[in-house]
């Protein structure tokens, strides 16, 4: 504990991940930890580890900001189900990490905590809404971190920060009130190995008296991970449309080629896909649930808003509008997620790009300038992004795991999907990728 607190005096000035530093606490609570060892007991399973909650997860007599002024001085009455679990298992919350404001955004930064920046190049996003968490993991200022994924939450910090992080099936982890009804949000664990990301998992599984849709029994990920011998995976360049750079495409081959080398069955498919209808039917359902709750704080709070915010909240709404509301956007979804299903009908699992190009421009919010992949201008920066698609189709399990650097330093990442509610696969096959292709490093330049 000692050392990840030194490694955050050093670091945090630059990159700024940690929204709540409880670090003479976590001593502490670090002096209990070694104890446990010491005295011959039976330590839980995450004993004295650093985790780093992200500040969407509420934890009860602390503040819940939403990272918003707006909440600036809220206490939340309530512990979220996943920190309650990481504390039983004995896990040290020594810090809480930023997010956009209402994790609204693929980037991090908001008017309460400044901009966070990604430790391999600081000139770049770590990605968002969890970002904070990516940031943190990479510059070793935690061991483990939780992440929230309504659209890729998860999995673009993950890929733009050289991580590990799992989107879980709908319903695998408990969430609270009224997110945890909407069958695109998804919480889960962020880390920097395979095997760490599944020791998380692991401990935050299963159902909870308070959450409705969360799944019974528990599903545990096994100790051994990494067998792949046989298995026959889709290997999607892109899923349809998306403009996809040289790097990306590059590492996302050689992810695939490390998956023959481990003894799987590897064939190139096409998907299908069309971008701008996996972007209408996403908005069409944050007019419905998500963008409504950021419209009322804003319509009490007004200019303590972030732009993007506001923004976001506006654009749902018309798409919702447009594309003829909920059950259209329903419509669409099926009409997604049925290549997809086909594929995992035939295959095991699928691997694709988690984005197309590597990552945001730390501090831009994409409103008065687009964003350019290719050389080709995206209505929405979000087209950069591949991991919607799976909160559409939200009971395949997605593990994103790194692929490999683009030529600006910034980590790209794979996105492994599995057939609805088979997460051991897709431990599997990363744990196999991680075991072939090593990555756990941190920026030199830190």
């Amino acid at each position: 504990m000692n050392a990840v607190v030194e490694r955050a005096e050093a670091v945090e000035p630059a990159v700024n991940a940690l929204s709540e530093r409880t670090f003479e606490e976590a001593l502490v609570q670090a002096k209990q930890a070694e104890r446990a060892y010491r005295d011959g007991g039976t330590p839980r399973p995450l004993e004295g580890l650093a985790v780093a909650a992200k500040d969407e997860q509420p934890i009860a007599g602390r503040l819940a900001t939403d990272g918003s002024l707006a909440y600036a001085d809220h206490v939340a009455e309530v512990t979220h189900p996943v920190i309650e679990r990481i504390l039983a298992a004995g896990g040290i919350i020594h810090a809480r990490t930023t997010t956009p404001e209402f994790c609204c955004a693929g980037f991090t930064q908001s008017k309460l905590w400044g901009i966070t920046r990604n430790p391999w190049n600081l000139d770049y996003s770590p990605g968002g809404s969890s970002g904070g968490s990516g940031a943190a993991l990479a510059s070793g200022t935690t061991t483990l971190a939780t992440g929230s994924d309504i659209g890729g939450s998860i999995r673009l910090p993950a890929a733009n920060t050289g991580t590990v992080g799992y989107k879980p099936p709908y319903g695998r982890v408990p969430a609270m009130a009224p997110f945890n009804l909407d069958h695109y949000c998804h919480d889960g664990p962020m880390a920097r190995t395979v095997a760490d990301c599944a020791l998380l998992q692991n401990t935050i599984v299963g159902p909870h008296p308070h959450d409705v849709v969360s799944l019974r029994p528990a599903l545990h990920l096994p100790d051994q991970l990494g067998q792949v011998n046989g298995l026959r995976i889709a290997y999607a360049p892109n899923l349809g449309d998306w403009e996809i750079e040289p790097d990306i495409m590059a590492n996302t081959q050689a992810v695939a080629d490390a998956l023959r080398q481990a003894g799987a069955i590897v064939e190139e498919v096409e998907v299908g896909l069309r971008r701008a209808d996996v972007m209408r039917a996403a908005f069409t359902h944050f007019g419905a649930i998500f963008g409504p709750m950021v419209a009322r704080v804003a319509a009490e709070h007004g200019d303590k808003l972030t732009r993007y915010a506001t923004a976001f909240a506006a654009h749902s709404h018309t798409v919702h509008e447009q594309a003829g509301g909920y059950l259209a956007g329903l419509e669409t979804e099926a009409a997604i997620y049925t290549p997809i299903g086909e594929l995992l009908d035939r295959y095991d699992a699928l691997i694709c790009p988690t984005t197309g190009a590597p990552g945001l421009r730390a501090g831009e919010d994409y409103l008065d300038t687009k964003l350019t992949v290719n050389d080709v201008e995206l209505d929405h920066y979000l087209e950069y992004s591949m991991t919607t698609v799976f909160n559409i189709a939200s009971r395949c399990p997605v593990l994103n795991v790194p692929s490999g650097r683009a030529f600006n330093g910034v980590p790209t990442g794979v996105q492994i999907v599995g057939r609805t509610y088979d997460d051991p696969t897709v431990f599997h096959i990363g744990a196999a990728l991680e075991h072939t292709r090593p990555w756990a490093f941190r920026p030199e330049s830190l």
